[in-house]
């Protein structure tokens, strides 16, 4: 999970007992960028986005950068006994924030870690000075892979590689962009119960009400990013998160679901923007 050697590893417990695993990034005293992964991911997800938003080549927008493994991913606990429903995702997010002694950050989800991002700012506006969504869809009917609301899981455990490829396959649609070894890695490292468990959340979440109107009330900055390419959300259906008042959408062509590996440095850019005015 090393994208450097300055990044700082811990484990924090939470009310449940469960353990999260942190890993940080650039200056502690740097204003907070707080980074949720998507379902079947890690923090390792974030890997080739960090050194532009806490490194050297963030200049002086460098950020304090926090990364989480939700619970059920990358080395936090996958109990089969815990509770994946997003609300608990994000609760356990505001108990690492408070552990860590961070007051208040910018929050960027991608994918399904939006929607967890969503929920944080729900229950803890105080923690959340603006949120960035990274090809979010803003509810079910955007959904395009499948008639299920998730893409579909594997048939057997552990999956082969061939098995996670083709389920990793529409994250992508950059030309010649090849699905990283490491993604094959954290699928695997995922329980059967914890990997369709956080589908059957997401999709329950958005299901009791979509994400526009969720933060319509809520007086939070939003900034929306979206791989114009999407094969799983249609890109057009980021239009919808225009309700929120101030809102600013973005799409990126010729890039698909996952830009944050598929091209970092267009993230980064308005994402520091974002976070110079609202960090």
């Amino acid at each position: 999970m090393t994208v450097s050697e300055t990044t700082r590893f811990s484990a924090v417990t939470s009310a449940d007992g469960s353990t999260i695993h942190v890993c940080q990034d650039g200056p502690p005293e740097a204003p907070a960028l707080l980074l949720i992964h998507g379902s079947a991911s890690s923090a390792r997800s974030w890997d080739a986005l960090v050194p532009l938003l806490a490194g050297p080549g963030a200049g002086a927008e460098a950020r304090r950068v926090v990364r989480i493994d939700l619970l059920g991913h990358g080395r936090s606990d996958k109990p089969d006994d815990g509770s994946y429903a997003i609300p608990d995702q994000a609760r356990r997010v505001g108990e690492v924030l408070d552990r860590l002694g961070v007051g208040h950050a910018v929050v960027v989800g991608h994918s399904s870690g939006g929607v967890t991002a969503t929920a944080l700012a729900e229950q803890r506006p105080e923690l959340v000075s603006g949120l960035v969504l990274v090809n979010t869809g803003p509810g079910l009917g955007a959904f395009i892979a499948t008639g299920s609301g998730a893409p579909a899981g594997p048939v057997q455990w552990p999956p082969s590689d061939e098995q996670i490829r083709q389920l990793a396959s529409t994250g992508f649609s950059r030309p010649g962009y090849r699905v990283p070894d490491a993604l094959l890695d954290e699928v695997r490292a995922m329980t059967p119960h914890s990997f369709t468990a956080t589908m059957q959340s997401t999709r329950a979440y958005l299901e009791q009400r979509v994400l526009p109107d969720r933060l319509a009330g809520l007086g939070k900055p939003l900034l929306v990013l979206f791989g114009e390419d999407d094969r799983r959300w249609r890109s057009s259906s980021a239009a919808e998160y225009l309700v929120v008042p101030g809102a600013r959408v973005e799409l990126l062509p010729g890039l698909g679901h996952s830009p944050i590996l598929e091209d970092p440095p267009r993230v980064a850019g308005p994402l520091l923007d974002f976070a110079a005015l609202h960090g």
